[in-house]
């Protein structure tokens, strides 16, 4: 036992809480102000902004496709004025903003530094993530504007600038969460989403923008969005698998030195499609054992949480649903003895051998993605799409047959 942990096994110091996010944003960027002013005011820690579909696909809200669809799943974001409308009153040096935006990435990343920079915050101090994965979009979302290379070049561009001029912003999250919902098993999730981490600094390495000695300062700003099933054990050693790979990865092929830049980064929403319209009150134990599969792990614990309504099957969530999704994480952070302690699955052999079998799974998928020409040539190809839908139809027979 390490003597820093004393005789009980605790930690010297108490690990500080993830970052409390809930995904949030409706009709109006002055409606969803008020949502997140109102959360943030119960406690949360950082925002997580929902944009609509014309927002996310490049059009402004009178364009004729838009119709119908403005507000619809999340807040219109067109132009400057209605950046400063969705961030009033919320002081922009201080935050932790995550944007589920992709194709258009570039575009509302701007809107936010410049209304940051209005509120007399400098760009240095801006944090937050802009999600960036347009691979994933042809996968499962379908929320692209550009073809998959251009796509990806666009993607380096917004690292090359971030890295010098906003180096505490995440500019790109590698989104493994929609493939599950495609339907990934653990294996593919791990595989599909590292090669695309993979293709994404390869292109950055290649473009010449920012300088070799600083790839270290590029890898440690890559983060991931994963998804967490009610599989949680098998879950937890899906995280570890993750940050061992990435690790090895980094080290490896790129020649990151330092541990601490090549330490797995990444944010979770819990499988929101897992949870059911039938007896919604069960999807509460649904969330919680989800939310473990992603804390219990010390060596892979998520960086922010965000967690589902517990009545989201049924329509949209009210305040005092929104509160209780937060309240769980707070209770499990700040009342419960987690975060007093060291990784509590360290020398499992049953951890170890779930997470070397995703691991070796993980390895051979991204062989026969790298050795097919990388993941835009699989996406082309047909080979990624094609294994989702065959694991999804697996996944439905057994649950089919029970």
């Amino acid at each position: 036992m390490d003597r820093s942990q004393g005789a009980t096994g605790r930690l010297p110091e108490r690990d500080r809480p993830w970052v409390m996010r809930t995904y949030a944003g409706h009709s109006s960027a002055s409606a969803t102000n008020a949502l997140f002013r109102r959360n943030l005011a119960k406690g949360q820690t950082g925002l997580s902004v929902a944009f609509d579909l014309p927002t996310q696909t490049g059009y402004d809200p009178d364009a004729e496709l838009a119709t119908g669809e403005v507000g619809r799943v999340g807040v219109p974001v067109a132009h400057l004025g209605d950046a400063r409308a969705l961030f009033d009153g919320i002081p922009l040096a201080e935050a932790n903003t995550s944007m589920t935006i992709n194709a258009p990435a570039m575009w509302l990343l701007a809107l936010y530094a410049v209304t940051a920079r209005e509120q007399g915050a400098p760009l240095a101090a801006l944090a937050g993530t802009t999600q960036n994965d347009i691979i994933k979009e042809y996968l499962s979302r379908g929320t692209y504007i550009f073809p998959p290379a251009a796509s990806l070049r666009l993607t380096a561009d917004i690292i090359a600038y971030t890295v010098t001029h906003l180096p505490r912003w995440n500019p790109v999250n590698i989104c493994s969460y929609h493939l599950q919902e495609a339907g990934a098993t653990p294996v593919q999730e791990v595989g599909f989403a590292l090669a695309t981490a993979i293709a994404v600094l390869d292109t950055v390495r290649d473009a010449g923008q920012v300088p070799a000695e600083k790839m270290g300062d590029v890898v440690q700003r890559v983060s991931f969005f994963v998804n967490a099933g009610v599989r949680f054990v098998e879950e937890m050693a899906k995280m570890r698998a993750f940050a061992e790979l990435w690790d090895e990865i980094t080290a490896t092929r790129y020649g990151v030195a330092d541990p601490r830049q090549r330490r797995f980064r990444y944010g979770v929403q819990v499988n929101s499609l897992g949870l059911t319209e039938a007896q919604p009150e069960n999807n509460i134990q649904r969330i919680v054992l989800e939310m473990l599969g992603v804390t219990l792990s010390r060596s892979a614990r998520a960086r922010a949480v965000q967690l589902p309504a517990w009545n989201e099957a049924l329509g949209l969530p009210r305040p005092w649903d929104q509160q209780w999704s937060l309240r769980m994480q707070q209770v499990l952070a700040y009342e419960s003895d987690l975060l007093e302690y060291p990784d509590l699955f360290e020398g499992s052999t049953v951890v170890e051998k779930l997470t070397s079998s995703i691991m070796d799974g993980a390895r051979a998928e991204l062989t026969t993605i790298l050795d097919s020409g990388g993941v835009v040539a699989a996406v082309e190809s047909g080979y990624l799409k094609s294994a989702l839908v065959a694991s999804l139809a697996e996944r439905r027979r057994r649950m089919e047959i029970g």
